[in-house]
């Protein structure tokens, strides 16, 4: 599965996106398995709270299932003017 980062999640990370193989059930569960891999994803996906999540480009939520997901971008929440 793809899973992009955008603005600060990628600043904290260091990469706009990348590849991975997950057995995570849900977006929750994705998160768990990236924050456990090293320092900057546990700094990025500290605070779930303030981050959104795309599946497939649409809205989700963290409780969201993966089965059948081909992208996953996680994001700040967006501000317009």
């Amino acid at each position: 599965m793809d899973v992009l980062y955008f603005a600060w999640v990628r600043e904290r990370i260091g990469l706009p996106r990348e590849q991975i193989e997950t057995s995570a059930v849900t977006v929750a569960d994705l998160v768990a398995e990236l924050r456990a891999r090293e320092e900057r994803y546990a700094a990025a996906f500290e605070d779930t709270s303030a981050l959104r999540v795309a599946l497939d480009q649409e809205l989700a939520d963290f409780d969201a299932p993966l089965a059948g997901v081909r992208e996953v971008a996680f994001f700040p929440p967006m501000t317009g003017g």
